[in-house]
């Protein structure tokens, strides 16, 4: 097997209606030899901000001297940003021989695993074979099905932010979907969540009750932001002081998650000093979320793609461009809430350019455009993604700036055009 043919082995196995069970990864797992109980995790699952924080404890997990696996999707530009070791991807023969070995064991099943479940039995085999001592494990959709939730107790659970997104699958209602994504919560593992509205912590305290698990609320009010410009930011939490590179208010909110669960993690007797602990936050990186990728113009991209991020979105370029012009490059995909997303985005847009993300599931540019022309600004269509950059950057000129967001397919084609990869 070559790594083009690992890469459509995979991607070969879409979801195709297979029921929501966790059957199929534990039987492909145990075929395995079971990986996962080998391993140590710290399992992350939510609607936004999970990838942050995933990204923000591994750096800590490994500035603390902790060999430490991470697992994240989707990916900006190459699969093998999804598995990672000490910030490393997996290289390319490695994934190809993991995925011989998982689809040795996956053909023979009579229900054949989805492409998530063949991929996260792929990334636990690297970690076990790479010999990891602690692996940060985000959720893909949901919890309580998802295919990490395979995995036994782990060191930590947390939830990180929750929306609506993915209604179709997890429910109409954020309660709904807090319910789903507390299928994580394990008996008397502790759980640290992003503080919330009350009926969704009301969710996460009765499943902790039932299960003893302790949990840990944080506390947003003890965060106190003491300098934030486009060079980074710092803020206290709790009476200490922490820096981040990482921009926007939402990731005090995700690092102070962050925060709470290395004293989880160190009640359980993991070595993690202060120093490392805020040496990991500072030299956390998470491309696409917020990030400013180039100067002239300031030009922003961030991945995302529902109403809850559109708003971190918009209070940030109010933030961070409170006197510039601002030039929104966006494209979604057809199930998002497009008018949602623009209706809250328009307060910091002056003009628009709309493109197609580089994807089947891509809203047409001229139906985006649709949407947008109700609010009474110029709005571009273009053709290609390369295209849309190129033309938001001549709208923006020497005085504006240009913010791609809508899609983590978007994000990852405009950060290419920009010549980062």
């Amino acid at each position: 097997m070559e790594y083009r043919e690992a890469l459509a082995y995979l991607d070969g196995a879409r979801w195709n209606g297979a029921e929501p069970s966790l059957r199929r990864i534990r039987e492909l797992l145990a075929a395995l030899g079971d990986p996962q109980k080998e391993l140590k995790f710290v399992h992350i699952a939510g609607t936004n901000g999970k990838g942050s924080c995933a990204a923000m404890l591994a750096s800590v997990l490994r500035a603390a001297g902790y060999r430490t696996g991470l697992y994240t999707s989707p990916y900006l530009y190459r699969f093998s940003e999804r598995m990672q070791i000490n910030g490393e991807q997996i290289p390319d023969e490695m994934l190809t021989r993991c995925v011989e070995s998982v689809r040795e064991k996956a053909e023979k099943m009579e229900d054949h695993p989805t492409e998530f479940e063949l991929i996260t039995a792929a990334a636990l085999l690297w970690f076990l074979r790479e010999n990891c001592g602690i692996v940060v494990l985000e959720a893909g959709l949901g919890g309580r099905f998802d295919a990490t939730n395979a995995i036994d107790a782990p060191e930590c659970s947390i939830i990180m932010n929750i929306g609506l997104d993915h209604t179709r699958i997890l429910g109409d209602t954020v309660e709904k979907i807090a319910a789903e994504k507390a299928g994580i919560i394990k008996a008397g593992v502790p759980c640290v969540v992003y503080g919330q509205t009350g009926s969704v912590l009301d969710v996460f305290r009765a499943r902790c009750a039932e299960l003893s698990s302790p949990l840990t609320v944080t506390d947003f009010s003890a965060i106190v932001s003491e300098f934030d410009s486009l060079e980074g930011q710092v803020f206290s939490y709790r009476g200490r002081q922490y820096a981040l590179s990482l921009l926007g208010a939402h990731q005090r909110r995700n690092a102070a998650v962050v925060i709470e669960a290395v004293k989880c993690l160190r009640g359980k007797d993991w070595q993690i000093e202060q120093d490392a602990l805020e040496h990991g936050l500072y030299a956390a990186a998470w491309p696409g979320r917020f990030e400013l990728c180039c100067d002239e113009p300031p030009f922003i991209v961030d991945g995302g793609h529902n109403p809850q991020c559109a708003e971190t979105v918009r209070e940030s370029l109010l933030h961070y461009f409170p006197d510039t012009r601002r030039v929104l490059l966006l494209g979604v995909l057809r199930d998002k809430d497009a008018a949602s997303m623009a209706a809250i985005l328009d307060a910091a847009a002056d003009e628009y350019v709309c493109a197609a993300p580089e994807s089947e599931r891509a809203l047409p540019a001229e139906e985006l455009a649709a949407v947008l022309r109700p609010f009474g600004k110029q709005v571009a269509v273009c053709g290609s993604v390369s295209d849309a950059v190129f033309t938001a950057k001549e709208r923006a000129g020497a005085d504006g700036m240009v913010c791609a967001t809508g899609s983590i397919y978007l994000a990852g084609s405009v950060r290419y055009e920009l010549g980062l990869y």
